[in-house]
């Protein structure tokens, strides 16, 4: 291992060539978000003389449970509010101008970190691409919105959509030196982090920063202020507050934040995501959904797509989810129908009925726990992708769709094709022991993330995931809905599992007015609701 140096816009770097690809690790982007800076927009890093070490991960957001101990070599432990870091691997330091590939983490927008070994980025580099990830501020600290926590010139949340726009600015500033082309980049996350990929399709401030979206597994989403300052205000009860101070909640250490952000948190389960992007009416100043559906992020490509059995992730966690009886199948469907306000549209047993029908036709397993899991991964996943893929498709012919089958070894196979289980696939980390448990391994699931790998990198060099090692691959667009299967056969299919799409987006509407909608809408915990 021998060590090298870039000078970036702020100072000299200094990192380490491993086998055939330059790392840095833990390189600040932004100034650390802290004491008056809590809850404000990034500012810029500080200029440093001499060489900075960029050797090791910089500690992860501020998150609670506690990330768990070491993975992989080198994980990062520690938690700081000091966390607006990037990593970047590279094939080498030129003037080569190689496509940038900018990953932004999932985690519910309340765990997760860039520096974990699942998103370790040599494998991708190899393929001739610049690959960033990120870290950004999750949680309370990441995403409270409150009308006391307004900026001059509006906008008062999405504070860790702010620090995913600051990276990318570092990264149209200074990647040309580490050999990346600063006009080609691609920004790509899954669950959390494609629901803020989303969220930057839908920001002008952000849209000038990259030239390429991949969502994986997420959509478009994003709550009012009306129901952001309701969860802000019970965080700020919780923590003994008679009403919002943002002077006072600077003041708060960040492990009780915390504390008081899991147990508020808890309390919303039942109503969605706790955190997510707010409709500020400053980075975002309307649901990305509706940005989409008119137009406004035409000229970006897009690949979308999602995992066959999302849902049973979260199912799996939740033993009694896995035994359920028609009768809780029903109330567990209405309940979701009832927590999206759309009552009026959708009825709950006909719902049940198609997505029966559906898989029956198939020859798949009706039985109402495989049947929960089924409507989870519609609803929640496959369904939003799909017609914000349609959307963008209306005013931009480069949007292709993916539906990823490959089941997982793990727990006797019971999360078949679940929720994340195509990120090792796509980073190359399926070859990693720590991580062959869940996604399997062997030489039919190595030559699976190969042709991942390289339908990747294809769109992120030119906008087309066409490859000679993975194939053609059609785009995504109405009267064909034209979509490639990634499990053990892959290859185009058209209009895959179409009952269910159909029927929920006749159903839902047309893309980007329900979802504005519900904008107006302030979600409280089921418990305000039954008056306890």
């Amino acid at each position: 291992m021998r060590e090298t140096v870039a000078e970036t816009r702020y100072g000299r770097l200094r990192g380490v060539v491993e086998d055939d690809v330059v790392v840095f690790r833990g390189v600040r982007y932004a100034a650390p978000p802290t004491g008056a800076l809590r809850w404000r927009p990034p500012e810029e890093p500080e200029i440093w003389a001499g060489i900075r070490d960029a050797f090791a991960f910089a500690p992860s957001a501020p998150q609670a449970p506690p990330l768990p101990s070491e993975t992989f070599p080198g994980d990062p432990t520690e938690q700081s509010e000091d966390c607006l870091f990037l990593n970047l691997w590279t094939p080498r330091l030129d003037d080569a101008r190689r496509p940038v590939m900018v990953w932004v983490h999932g985690g519910g927008f309340t765990t997760g970190s860039g520096g974990v070994g699942l998103y370790r980025g040599e494998h991708l580099a190899r393929r001739g691409v610049v690959v960033v990830t990120i870290n950004y501020r999750l949680g309370a600290l990441g995403w409270l919105a409150h009308p006391g926590l307004q900026q001059t010139g509006g906008g008062l949340g999405n504070w860790g959509l702010l620090d995913q726009i600051k990276a990318l600015t570092w990264v149209r500033d200074n990647v040309e030196v580490f050999g990346g082309d600063p006009g080609n980049v691609t920004v790509f996350g899954e669950s959390a982090g494609a629901m803020s990929v989303a969220a930057l399709l839908a920001s002008p401030a952000a849209r000038p920063l990259f030239r390429r979206a991949i969502v994986q597994s997420g959509a478009a989403v994003a709550v009012g202020v009306k129901s952001a300052a309701v969860l802000a205000e019970d965080l700020a009860s919780g923590l003994g507050m008679a009403e919002l101070s943002p002077e006072l909640l600077r003041q708060v250490p960040a492990d009780e934040l915390l504390a008081v952000q899991h147990e508020v948190g808890a309390a919303y389960a039942g109503v969605g995501l706790p955190f997510q992007p707010v409709v500020d009416g400053g980075v975002l100043s309307r649901h990305p959904a509706a940005e989409v559906a008119t137009g406004e992020a035409a000229g970006i490509d897009l690949l979308i797509g999602t995992n066959r059995d999302e849902w049973k992730f979260f199912t799996f966690t939740t033993p009694g989810l896995r035994r359920i009886d028609e009768d809780q199948l029903s109330r567990l469907v209405a309940r979701h129908v009832e927590v999206a306000w759309l009552g009026e549209s959708i009825d709950a047993a006909e719902l049940i009925s198609v997505v029966r029908s559906a898989r029956a036709a198939r020859g798949e397993e009706t039985s109402p726990s495989e049947l929960y899991s089924a409507l989870g991964t519609e609803w929640i996943f496959r369904v939003p992708s799909m017609r914000l893929a349609e959307a963008h498709s209306n005013s931009h012919r480069r949007t292709f769709a993916y539906l990823f089958e490959w089941e997982s070894p793990f727990g006797r196979g019971t999360l078949g094709s679940c929720h994340a289980l195509e990120i090792p696939f796509v980073f190359g980390t399926v070859r990693t022991p720590a991580v062959t448990a869940f996604s399997g391994g062997g030489p039919e699931a190595e030559a699976l993330s190969d042709r991942m790998q390289a339908a990747w990198a294809a769109f992120a060099a030119t906008g087309d995931p066409s490859s000679e090692e993975g194939g053609e691959w059609a785009p995504y667009e109405r009267s064909r809905r034209s979509t490639m299967r990634f499990g053990p056969e892959s290859g185009a299919l058209l209009a895959p599992r179409e009952p269910e799409r159909a029927w929920l987006d006749a159903a839902l509407g047309p893309f980007g007015q329900a979802e504005a909608a519900g904008l107006e809408q302030v979600r409280r915990p089921p418990q305000r609701e039954s008056g306890a």
